[in-house]
């Protein structure tokens, strides 16, 4: 028998990864805040999570963050009841690992798999359906799962028991974090120096300075494409906090946080909180100057602010 499929947060990346699974012929019951989404996405819209948990075997969650994870597992009773023993939710959100543990632990005691299913690759992945997952929790429901997964996704790697894969999720967003601040940085002294931007990127990537962000972000940006559709600096700037967070827990030092804090916060400050995370370089280009790496006008005088225009 084939498991029923449900969705619940058809956003940015849950709309797109609904998609997928929906174009590949599969049925999938959706929930989200927005039914438009739900309808967008080609699911058929039900009225509350609950709903869609008492549709379902498999169970796939993207919300935001822990707080609103365990606000719809946790602390909707109707949610929990509708969940049938031996069905699968799986956590394709970014939380920290201590909550997924818990969350883990409630669910085993009325015989529901969780799985932690952290997700790499952005909004451009998640439309082609090549995605990169990292999963925590039990080994035998990520393989009954996969067959689903491979809708959306090209690489899944299965990091060990509950809360791993949303700790490897953590770990490699930070380095995506590093990356993007410190070029963002790099970039716009490129600019000031009145070096040639596309032949600086083409030094760095023949270099020891090259990073997921040279490679594949400030191509695109040097040419006024800022890739809309990915992580927004509001939600780098929390997937930071959660990194430090989950690395205070572990006991381990995180000298290297304050950078990305301090770019992806001064972004926030100057407005540019939700539009998409390779902003950060107008954000640091406003206080070095008002520097823009590609000048839409003949004046030169450097892109729109958050305050002319909005995405």
């Amino acid at each position: 028998m084939t498991d029923r499929i449900g969705f619940i947060g058809l956003g940015n990346m849950g709309g797109r990864m609904t998609r997928c699974i929906v174009d590949a012929g599969v049925e999938v019951h959706g929930f989200d805040m927005q039914r438009a989404a739900v309808e967008s996405a080609g699911a058929i819209p039900l009225g509350s999570s609950a709903e869609v948990a008492a549709q379902s075997d498999v169970v796939f969650l993207s919300l935001p963050d822990s707080k609103v994870v365990e606000k719809v597992v946790l602390q909707d009773a109707a949610f929990l009841s509708s969940l049938a023993s031996g069905s699968v939710v799986v956590d394709l959100s970014t939380a920290a690992p201590s909550s997924t543990q818990r969350i883990h632990e409630r669910l085993a005691e009325q015989g529901i798999a969780y799985l932690d299913a952290g997700i790499s690759g952005g909004a451009a992945a998640a439309e082609k359906g090549a995605l990169t997952l990292m999963v925590g929790g039990d080994a035998a429901a990520l393989e009954r799962v996969q067959p689903v997964l491979a809708h959306f996704a090209t690489k899944v790697f299965h990091m060990g028991a509950s809360g791993a894969g949303h700790s490897t999720k953590l770990l490699n967003n930070f380095l995506n974090a590093i990356a993007l601040s410190a070029t963002a940085e790099v970039m716009v002294a490129a600019k000031k120096a009145g070096l040639d931007l596309a032949t600086v990127l083409d030094v760095l990537n023949a270099s020891s300075g090259v990073n997921f962000a040279t490679l594949n972000r400030f191509p695109k940006i040097i040419t006024g494409d800022y890739l809309k559709g990915g992580l927004t600096n509001a939600l780098m700037m929390k997937d930071v906090v959660l990194y430090v967070d989950h690395l205070h827990e572990l006991g381990v030092a995180s000298p290297n946080s304050s950078g990305p804090l301090a770019s992806f916060g001064l972004a926030q400050a100057l407005g540019y909180a939700d539009q998409i995370s390779n902003t950060v370089v107008d954000a640091i280009g406003d206080v070095s100057g008002h520097v823009r790496l590609h000048d839409p006008d003949p004046a030169g005088d450097g892109a729109a602010r958050p305050t002319d225009t909005k995405d």
